[in-house]
């Protein structure tokens, strides 16, 4: 019997085999198993701020727009900072908390570094 590698996404050791493809029945991860470099993680995506440079995790940005918060009469203001961003996986990059709103989700086309 052949040892199968371990989902590169999920890390769980119960692959299987279908045809060509390995498959992760946890999370549903699918990657060829003729594929060079198998279960080696895929590259890091690198996100950039509304001018082009690179953001990471505990970063310092400022808001460049006036955003309206969804559901709500509150307004993050132009030049608004917010301190110590976690970038995130999805629509809104960057997961934050901002004085006097709380926490919120933002794009990263709407902040520069600061």
């Amino acid at each position: 019997m052949t040892t199968l590698p371990a989902c590169s996404k999920c890390q769980s050791a119960y692959t299987y085999e279908e045809g060509t493809q390995l498959i992760c029945p946890e999370c549903g991860y699918e990657w060829s198993a003729d594929a060079p470099g198998l279960g080696a993680p895929e590259e890091a995506r690198v996100i950039k701020d509304a001018v082009g440079n690179v953001l990471q995790d505990g970063d310092t940005v400022t808001v460049v727009k006036d955003l309206k918060i969804k559901g709500s009469s509150l307004v993050v203001k132009v030049g608004t900072k917010v301190k110590n961003i976690r970038l995130t996986d999805g629509d809104h990059d960057i997961d934050c908390k901002i004085d006097g709103i709380g926490a919120m989700g933002l794009k990263s086309e709407f902040v520069r570094k600061a």
